[in-house]
């Protein structure tokens, strides 16, 4: 058979080519299947129907499932740019935007070109020859907005808009006479003479806040506003003729704010803005900086070279803005077995995709099993200036650094239904955490393949004996097992106690402490486990046996041991005023420990069992103040969490704070209690559509009753407590008890190792930075973003998410 001409070729295939439309999500930054791009050795490949992008090994797969033979392929290759080329200074906190970081980025020159599969036909692009309906399809898609850079560019101008403070229009403004000179300015309680802050009330010139590094102000303009209540500042130095462009702070919104007043509050001390010209960093800039210097042994390394590592195993993941909570608490997920097995050993790139949907950009499993793939084969993991140059691994540098991965189409598809982990501002990496092993969980439900999300997974029971001596039994299910930090448990209490007399004679003579005389409790992890298990009273407890409220005792226990054990120190406390703050505590963590004493004991001989009973008319229904307690502490509002509780029937954090979440706009939600509130009656023909599902009447009543009497968001119930039709959520049922324990859970011994720990830095767990120690090959490892090294020194004292491994018996 005569081979068909190129070009012949080509118009032969024009129905397999589409012009782009400005609907259209077109990826050209890197492969779906891999971390492939165009500087890769064999290019880009854009599928010109529909605008997937595929790297060279994984294009032949994308033809077999679509049969789409035509491509525009897309293939940079490295200019030489002379070494004293002028770095762009950033003007946005953003990668890869305009204004963003350019990270000194190698210029590339890009070649282009028309392929055609399965022979890797290639015809050259630009050209007049080519058919007028390729050169418009082509030119649509080098024209486009790559769908990576959209979400990139709008997460980060959402999280950069500022907001007019409520506290701007009817500021108080006292301290007539106050005259600011244009120049000169001091801090008024220090020597400081630059990050110097303005209070837009009294007049009086304070130097910032104290950075993470030591550098920055003294702390003193916050102070003042602690102690004046004084809303507002603006930073000196950064007043010009566009004073929309001033750095204005107000403390009690916690953020940088715009003053629509402004030119009238400087003009109350004499302030003429148009005269002042832009001499110092806006918080924004300053920020931009420190990003920019970023240092990680200033952090935690304590200043020494960290050995970086490369190969299988260490490969670093890219900041994509504020990423690193979920760079952290990847690296951990995938060093454990059940992960590695599931997305990595187990299933190849190739099959994943062939099993995903016609977009695998939105496919979870896809894009984990692509993570998986980046992160532990060792192929991404090279030095940076060989990558560069494709030279061997085996010749790596000490002194470099990789370049990482970057998470893009995870992070995308894992937020999708968070819009919290869309944006690019800082997350909690624990409910970071909860929200991946949920979404895991859901993608597994009705599945053959094993899910991993199980070996994390484990059941709590807790026993309540009221005073008539009758006991009840409630169970639940968590990934995580939360714990309070008993300060008075602290080793070194002696030391502490010297410091805070040193500490207040220092306060009293006007004097600072130095960094190396502050002395920190330190709390034995022992301590924190005894605390979770310790007899806590629960008092106005509704007795079903006494017919009335009482004060019960209650004491919790592990129904079973996972594979993975998941410790959360809760450092982050609300203060009075609902002001938050962070422990400063140390927690002595063994790398060896045993929980078996803390194992349930389940229903014992002799005890007898409260009956199972509905409470009085006239009393309000029972109420689990532990996760009120635990919604609490995360800023809702207490009777929100009162009735958030009831309504999920006392199921747990998560399932209650769902119920907040979608219920934060009902009329009632500020209503008292009502009495009876959380048993009312169910519609008998909404219970029988769900038994005609297949589920159980007191599954389905349960359901409906937590869903407010909603079919579809029942059955989400449903499926969200797979224990339900097993346990009861009513403390004063005693039905658990006769469930085998943990029978649908991993279950083994109670000694366990520890294998990583991912660290916070910062005040807040919405600001900061967070970083992984592994333990990898009998070796702690630091993954802090791209950069992976031998650790030297790991905290194990400071960590905020500690990850065990259980040991075999």
């Amino acid at each position: 058979m005569m081979e068909l001409d190129p070009m012949d070729l080509l118009r032969s295939n024009l129905s397999r080519v589409r012009i782009p439309e400005p609907t259209n999500r077109i990826y050209k930054q890197e492969c779906c299947i891999s971390f492939e791009t165009p500087r890769s050795e064999g290019g880009l490949f854009i599928d010109m129907f529909n605008f997937l992008a595929f790297g060279k090994e994984c294009v032949s797969w994308n033809f077999e499932k679509t049969g789409n033979p035509v491509y525009l392929h897309i293939k940079q290759t490295k200019k030489i740019v002379p070494e004293d080329r002028p770095s762009k200074k950033p003007t946005l906190l953003a990668i890869g935007v305009d204004g963003g970081f350019d990270n000194n980025d190698t210029e590339y020159e890009e070649t282009r070109s028309i392929v055609i599969l399965p022979d890797y036909v290639s015809l050259p692009f630009p050209s007049v020859e080519l058919p007028e309906k390729v050169r418009l399809a082509a030119d649509g898609i080098l024209l486009a907005e790559g769908a990576e850079r959209k979400e990139q560019v709008a997460a980060w101008t959402a999280a950069d808009t500022k907001q007019v403070s409520a506290y701007a229009v009817n500021l108080q403004q006292i301290g007539d006479g106050v005259f600011i000179p244009p120049s000169g300015w001091k801090c008024s309680q220090c020597d400081k003479t630059d990050n110097l802050w303005l209070n837009l009330t009294d007049g009086v010139i304070l130097c910032g806040r104290k950075n993470w590094d030591g550098s920055g102000g003294n702390n003193h303009a916050i102070e003042h506003y602690k102690k004046t209540g004084y809303p507002l500042a603006v930073k000196l130095g950064t007043i010009t003729a566009d004073i929309e462009s001033a750095d204005v702070y107000s403390y009690p919104e916690d953020d940088s704010v715009l003053d629509p007043l402004l030119a009238q509050h400087l003009a109350f001390f004499g302030i003429d803005f148009s005269s002042l010209q832009k001499t110092e960093l806006t918080t924004a800039e300053r920020e931009l900086d420190q990003n920019t210097n970023f240092d990680w042994n200033r952090i935690q390394e304590s200043g020494q070279e960290v050995e970086p590592i490369f190969g299988p195993g260490y490969t670093g993941l890219v900041n994509l803005g504020n990423s690193c909570y979920l760079a952290a608490t990847m690296q951990v997920v995938f060093s454990t077995q059940s992960f590695s097995s599931r997305y990595y050993i187990s299933q190849n790139l190739k099959k994943a995709f062939e099993a995903a949907p016609a977009d695998p950009t939105v496919d979870l499993n896809m894009q984990l099993t692509k993570l998986a793939h980046g992160l532990l084969s060792g192929k991404y993991s090279i030095p940076a200036s060989e990558n560069d140059e494709n030279a061997n691994v085996a010749s790596s540098t000490k002194t470099d650094n990789q370049e990482g991965i970057p998470p893009r189409m995870f992070k995308a598809v894992i937020a999708a239904s968070h819009p919290e982990f869309s944006s690019m501002r800082q997350q909690d990496a624990l409910e970071f955490f909860l929200h991946f092993i949920d979404q895991v969980e859901r993608t597994h439900s009705g599945k053959a393949e094993p899910d991993p999300s199980r070996s994390f997974k484990f059941g709590i029971e807790d026993r309540i004996m009221c005073s008539s001596g009758k006991v009840a039994y409630n169970r639940r299910n968590d990934y995580i097992l939360s714990l309070n930090i008993p300060l008075h448990e602290a080793t070194n209490k002696e030391e502490l106690e010297s410091f805070h007399k040193l500490k207040a004679e220092k306060l009293s003579e006007g004097k600072e402490l130095s960094s190396d005389e502050v002395v920190r409790p330190r709390v034995p992890l022992e301590a924190c486990l005894a605390n979770f298990s310790a007899p806590e009273e629960i008092h106005d407890f509704y007795s079903t046996a006494l017919k009335t409220k009482t004060t019960a005792l209650k004491t919790a226990g592990l129904t079973s041991f996972p594979d993975y054990l998941v410790l959360h120190m809760r450092k982050f406390v609300m203060e009075a005023g609902w002001v938050p703050k962070k422990l400063d505590v140390y927690i002595d963590v063994p790398d060896i420990i045993d929980i078996s004493h803390m194992r349930s004991k389940g229903h014992q001989p002799g005890e007898e069992l409260l009956p199972d009973a509905v409470p009085e008319e006239d009393s309000k229904p029972w109420v689990n103040e532990e996760i009120v307690s635990q919604l609490v502490s995360m800023g809702f509002n207490h009777i929100h969490c009162q009735k958030a509780v009831i309504n999920t029937s006392n199921a747990g954090v998560e399932e209650a704070m769902n119920w907040l979440l979608s219920h934060m706009d009902d009329p009632d939600i500020d209503a008292p209690i009502s009495k009876g509130q959380g048993s009312q009656s169910v519609d008998q023909s909404k219970v029988d559509t769900l038994i005609s599902f297949g589920f159980q009447e007191d599954v389905a009543r349960k359901a409906l009753e937590a869903s407010n009497g909603d079919i579809e968001k029942a059955t989400d119930w449903i499926f969200s407590n797979p224990d339900a039709s097993v346990s009861s959520m009513d403390a004063t049922s005693s039905n658990t008890t006769s469930v085998p324990n943990g029978a649908d859970l991993p279950d083994g011994g109670g000694k366990y190792r520890l294998i990583g720990i991912v660290s916070h830095i910062g005040t807040s767990t919405q600001c900061g930075h967070y970083v992984a120690h592994i333990l990898k090959d009998g070796r702690w490892v630091i993954f802090n973003d791209n950069k992976v090294g031998a650790s030297i020194n790991p905290p194990k004292d400071m960590g905020y998410l500690y990850f065990f491994e259980r040991l075999s018996d």
